[in-house]
């Protein structure tokens, strides 16, 4: 069993989770208006974020804002423990889902504007030893750390775990929601008949994680689940979602959970699919609640802040209201509050959705260890993993399980012919950037080597697990040309979308109907042992019997390299 044993929120609203707390059952918001902040076409934006007197309490010399963010958080969070950080059996995850993007703007060709490249600073500020890991995947991120963690302890790799979400708006992001129509100028209303869309926040998130020191709070189990619909509009029908709440809540657990916090962008569509996905999972009776309201969507912070602060309102015996929330705007049959009601339950559900079609729940319980029944699977077996098949593409050379492939070309014109080759059907594949053209035409030619079309029946819940070192680095630099000439700004939201490194697995999982996990990781250098820790630790789910996986780096294009296997589980 997995432990929290001490946890910080930094946002607006407040430095220590207690803070954010009290000031979120005050009914106090953190959104307000910034108008004109970064000189781009839209002027309006309504938003959470840090006043100047704020960041001068957390600013850190020698590190960049979201570097000090995750530093003064996880500070604050160890301050309440013992741990030595510098011992080999404690590992660092942090979960965002642009990290330092806003450096792009100051340095367009540093070699230092990956997730990893901040990663290692935190970690050796703060006097870790062992390589941190970034989540990076979508809205999802920071559950999907939690998940991954809690998989870590469970697996014995790590006896503690310090993992932190966090977010900066910047220019880059702002722009981009412009781009897609999907901010409001007012404050936003999660799951309100008149909802008008999101607003962007920002934020620090840190829970400090055990597998051997004891606590009142433990992480039950996670899942993450793809739609493979779409890369950016979520399953009108909630699919992906509604199997990652069935994967975390037993029959026998409903009658324990206090609340269901839902992810309540106040968006059209999301809150719609997140309506129809809870009454799908059987969870309808459950009370819901979200708390874009007080925050905004503070991103890769999201599923850390969201979570603590559920924690913390079992703690009160208290399920908080949806701020904004006036008048039910979905279909869905589910029910919310504007106002606080008392609760004397002790667990509750955390979920996301994000771009890429993933979607992610996890069950979390105070006091008695809730126990999910997985129709006779014995998860107590240890997992036989066995890779079969094995694709190697580089700017000048192909390989399928050791054979070269006899194709013209080097750099992306190798991945032109190794397409127009070997698939050549997919129109879509000129829509995609180079990161998801890289990963596309390798799982295709994977997927042929292994038993062809006949993957569309056998591998419905196949999960796509990737790790690179540069994020979306590529892409990152070709959206921040529409964006820099603040005259001439026309933000482009089909380049945007694939500045979140995840979506190539969303695209992979669309093609073949994939409905496993899907996730993608970012670590300092290309890692096997470690790489081989995640993929061992992901397969405690117990869907989890395939997964297409591996290394898959774009820098640019002439550096990239896509490693990826089909790893098969058995027990």
């Amino acid at each position: 069993m997995v432990y929290k044993v001490a946890d910080n929120i930094l946002s607006p609203l407040g430095a220590t989770t207690a803070e954010n707390y009290q000031a979120v059952k005050a009914g106090r918001s953190a959104l307000a208006r910034h108008d004109q902040r970064w000189s781009l076409p839209d002027k309006v934006l309504t938003a959470s974020l840090f006043s100047k007197e704020q960041e001068k309490q957390f600013l850190i010399s020698g590190l960049s804002r979201f570097e000090s963010m995750v530093v003064t958080s996880v500070r604050e969070a160890l301050s309440q423990t013992t741990l030595d950080v510098s011992q080999s059996k404690i590992i660092l995850i942090i979960s965002t889902t642009k990290g330092d993007v806003e450096l792009l703007e100051e340095s367009p060709d540093s070699d230092h504007l990956s997730p990893a490249d901040s990663a290692q600073r935190i970690a050796k500020t703060l006097g870790f030893t062992t390589d941190p890991i970034v989540v990076c995947n979508a809205c999802i991120s920071g559950l999907s750390a939690l998940i991954l963690t809690s998989r870590m302890l469970e697996d014995g790799l790590y006896d503690h775990a310090v993992v932190c979400g966090a977010d900066s708006q910047s220019r880059f992001i702002v722009s981009g929601f412009q781009s897609l129509k999907a901010l409001s100028p007012e404050s936003c209303r999660p799951f309100d008949m008149e909802r008008l869309g999101l607003n962007l926040g920002e934020a620090a998130a840190t829970m400090i994680l055990s597998s051997i020191v004891h606590s009142q709070w433990n992480l039950g189990p996670g899942a993450i689940r793809n739609d493979a619909v779409h890369i950016s509009n979520p399953a009108k029908d909630g699919e992906g979602s509604c199997r990652a709440l069935k994967a975390v809540v037993s029959d026998g657990d409903k009658e324990s959970l206090a609340f269901i916090n839902a992810h309540g962008t106040a968006t059209i569509f999301n809150d719609q699919m997140e309506s129809v996905a809870i009454e799908r999972a059987g969870l309808a009776g459950i009370p819901v609640n979200a708390y874009k309201g007080c925050y905004g969507h503070t991103m890769g912070a999201a599923g850390m802040l969201e979570t603590i602060l559920s924690m913390a309102a079992i703690d009160d015996h208290t399920i908080l209201a949806t701020q904004g929330f006036e008048e039910l705007g979905v279909s869905g049959h589910i029910s919310l509050s504007a106002s606080h009601q008392s609760t004397s339950k002790s667990a509750f559900v955390k979920m996301l959705s994000g771009f890429g079609g993933c979607n992610a729940a996890l069950l979390c319980n105070k006091g008695t260890v809730l126990l999910l029944h997985h129709d006779g699977d014995d998860v107590t077996k240890e997992p036989s993993l066995c890779y079969t098949h094995r694709v190697r593409i580089t700017p000048d050379s192909a390989g399928v399980d050791g054979r070269s492939l006899a194709i013209e070309g080097t750099g992306k014109d190798l991945l032109k012919a190794l397409y127009h080759h070997y698939v050549g059907d997919y129109p879509k594949y000129y829509k995609m950037d180079s990161l998801s053209r890289l990963g596309f035409v390798a799982s295709e030619l994977l997927l042929q080597a292994e038993e062809g079309r006949e993957r569309f029946v056998a591998c419905d819940d196949r999960a796509v697990i990737f790790f690179n070192r540069s994020s979306s680095v590529c892409t990152d630099r070709q959206y921040m040309e529409t964006i820099a000439d603040p005259e001439n700004c026309f933000p482009s939201p089909s380049v945007f979308v694939y500045t979140l490194p995840n979506i190539v697995t969303g695209e992979i999982a669309i093609r073949n109907h994939y409905h496993g996990e899907t996730s993608f990781y970012i670590l300092p250098r290309r890692d096997d042992r470690l790489m081989q820790q995640v993929l061992h630790a992901s397969c405690l789910d117990p869907a989890m019997q395939s997964i297409l996986c591996g290394w898959l780096d774009y820098e640019d294009d002439a550096h990239f390299e896509a490693d990826l296997r089909i790893l098969n589980k058995s027990v």
